[in-house]
């Protein structure tokens, strides 16, 4: 369930990250938040904010599974 959590957390700040950062190059294309109404701010906080959340799980999975 640790190595689990640690996976889920990898991929959702990888998913945001690349997400912001496609978003920031390319203003029109949202990528996986384009359905959050708002526009462009809204749709990069989303991403920005999926990158913190999978930096939390990532770093508390990765702490969990090496003990």
């Amino acid at each position: 369930m640790r190595v689990f959590v640690l996976v889920m957390g990898m991929v959702l700040l990888v998913v945001g990250a690349q997400g912001a950062i496609r978003q920031l190059l390319d203003h029109d294309n949202a990528g996986l938040l384009g359905w959050l109404p708002g526009g462009f701010g809204v749709q990069l906080t989303g991403h920005v904010v999926l990158a913190l959340a999978g930096l939390l799980l990532a770093g508390w999975g990765s702490r969990r599974a090496t003990t």
